[in-house]
């Protein structure tokens, strides 16, 4: 069998057809290549459907059933969804955990911008710096957390020694969760940093250069040309940094315990309790699963925030 094929003129000639055989081969060679790719595949999917679909999964057949870890779990319907929903706890622990977010995600997002933007500048023991503000971030948020509370204790503490009087900061309602969240923003900022520093560092040099050269002052590069360019790194610290907010368990459990009366017991440390306390673990998955839903509207939020004003290439 012959085929016509184009000349370099427009004219055709005839040529052979590929064969059965060779085309058999080329289905061959391609099925191998695809069967090849999903096989490459397969663990990353059994990761992701074993730790993250299955367990929300369970998380969602849970919250309609009574569950004490103890006996079979009771179906109750979604009259589980609705005491949860009205119960008085459960709405205040979400409250201090919005508040909680709102203290923590903006100043950890400007103090993170303003060391990189420091750190980035080349001046001596930069390298140092930038170690020892990573440091925080890569301890243990628990033991941190227990070193933060022997400095804010009012009796022995180290912050009542050095102000000569007795300061209540963790048992006060008042000063509790700026506490909790002082300590988190300073344990995650290196976090924070370390991506800002990696988006400054990526502006290409000749848009500084140039904008020096036109005669643009430092504020007016660092707002005008290096800030834009970060708009990538400011979506995804943005929603990780909502994210980790939101699952704050380690301070609260080693500074107060939730306390005092409630004012530091975010949804994490509501869900640990109702969990493993009340040993009520319906009630506890209805919570996690509204975490979830309220994070993933957050996220989508910022998603189509940053979608049009994220510029990640220049021309």
């Amino acid at each position: 069998m012959t085929t016509l094929l184009p000349t370099a003129a427009g004219a055709s000639v005839s040529g052979p057809a590929p064969s059965l055989s060779t085309r058999r081969r080329g289905l061959g060679r391609r099925l191998r290549e695809t069967v090849t790719g999903y096989l490459f595949l397969t663990p990353s999917v059994l990761g992701v459907v074993l730790f993250m679909v299955v367990p929300v999964g369970v998380i969602v057949w849970l919250t309609v059933h009574q569950w004490d870890l103890i006996a079979s779990p009771r179906y109750v319907g979604l009259e589980q969804v609705r005491q949860v929903l009205t119960d008085a706890a459960f709405l205040r622990s979400l409250r201090v955990t919005l508040a909680l977010v709102a203290l923590v995600v903006p100043a950890q997002i400007l103090v993170g911008l303003f060391l990189a933007n420091m750190l980035t500048k080349g001046v001596r023991g930069t390298t140092l710096f930038r170690t020892l503000i990573v440091i925080p971030w890569i301890s243990s948020p628990l033991a941190l957390g227990v070193v933060w509370s022997w400095i804010f204790a009012p009796t022995g503490g180290l912050l009542s020694a050095v102000a000569g009087t007795r300061l209540e900061i963790l048992v006060s309602p008042t000063w509790a969760l700026p506490a909790v969240a002082f300590v988190v923003l300073w344990n995650n900022v290196g976090y924070t940093s370390l991506f800002f520093i990696a988006g400054l560092l990526s502006v290409p040099r000749e848009l500084i250069e140039a904008a020096y050269v036109d005669g643009a002052s430092a504020r007016q590069v660092f707002w005008r040309i290096k800030v834009p360019l970060l708009r990538p790194t400011f979506f995804f610290v943005s929603v990780t940094s909502v994210i980790a907010a939101f699952n704050i368990f380690d301070h609260v459990y080693a500074l107060t315990g939730g306390g005092p009366a409630g004012a530091t017991k975010v949804l994490a440390y509501e869900i640990y309790e109702e969990a493993f306390v009340s040993w009520d673990v319906g009630k506890a998955s209805v919570m996690a699963l509204v975490m979830m839903l309220i994070l993933l509207a957050i996220t989508v939020a910022q998603n189509l925030y940053f979608r049009t004003r994220t510029t990640y290439e220049y021309v």
